[in-house]
């Protein structure tokens, strides 16, 4: 991850879960088993330069073991 996220996730919304995920496999694999689930949210970030921006996160979760694999998916602040 190269980048930090400053603050609170808004807009939480859940994409998809149980058989609708992927890469379920992968995930099992890398982190354990465990309800995933496909989440994406809007936050503000810190890039490595050091400049902040409103983005557009997708991560994947499962209780008891958290947040994984957090991507930037789009730029919501045109600069």
């Amino acid at each position: 991850m190269n980048f930090e996220v400053i603050g609170p996730i808004r807009g939480v919304e859940v994409i998809a879960s149980g058989p609708g995920v992927r890469v379920r496999s992968y995930l099992r694999k890398a982190y354990g088993r465990g309800r995933w689930r496909k989440v994406k949210g809007v936050a503000t970030i810190r890039l490595p330069n050091g400049a902040r921006r409103e983005v557009e996160l997708h991560w994947y979760e499962a209780h008891g073991i958290g947040k994984r694999d957090l991507k930037i998916k789009r730029y919501l602040d045109e600069k």
